[in-house]
């Protein structure tokens, strides 16, 4: 498979890991509200989604959308991989992670309402989104190296 359908997949893959993660770690009392969760608040603060389909729905709702972002971020590592060849995969996943935690939750969510932000998280809340960013992206990272096919050398 070439390397940029293989991070898509691996982002997938990924994104169905994290969500597992993410429920394993409720149910276990390991992880407090995840972002996930915090997510399926904002959808339905912003569109009334469980009176029209139900806390399953907006959750289903927010999964696919889950899903879709960890696609595209597997497509950007798929560059990343390309102007980092020589870092090891599960290397350049930690600091894509922590990129896309950067970016994402500390930058963009709580601009947008979604989180709180890290600072009025605390630091468990704020270790446990960024774990989660890192292991999406060593996932992705994995899985992707695993999935690429390198053309053999002559």
């Amino acid at each position: 498979m070439n390397r940029r359908n293989a991070a898509i997949a691996g982002g997938i893959v990924a994104g169905i890991v994290t969500t597992a993660a993410m429920w394993a770690g409720r149910r276990s009392g390991v992880l407090g509200k995840t972002l996930d969760r915090d997510a399926v608040d904002w959808i339905d603060r912003t569109t009334g989604s469980r009176e029209a389909i139900g806390d399953t729905g907006t959750s289903a709702v927010e999964f696919v959308n889950h899903l879709g972002a960890s696609a595209a971020f597997g497509g950007l590592y798929a560059q990343l991989r390309e102007w980092a060849p020589d870092v090891p995969p599960a290397a350049l996943g930690v600091a894509f992670g922590t990129a896309l935690y950067a970016v994402n939750i500390a930058g963009i969510a709580p601009l947008l309402g979604i989180t709180e932000g890290e600072v009025e998280a605390g630091p468990r809340k704020a270790s446990e989104r960024w774990a989660i960013h890192v292991l999406q992206s060593v996932v992705t990272a994995l899985v992707a190296e695993r999935l690429t096919t390198e053309p053999d050398a002559a």
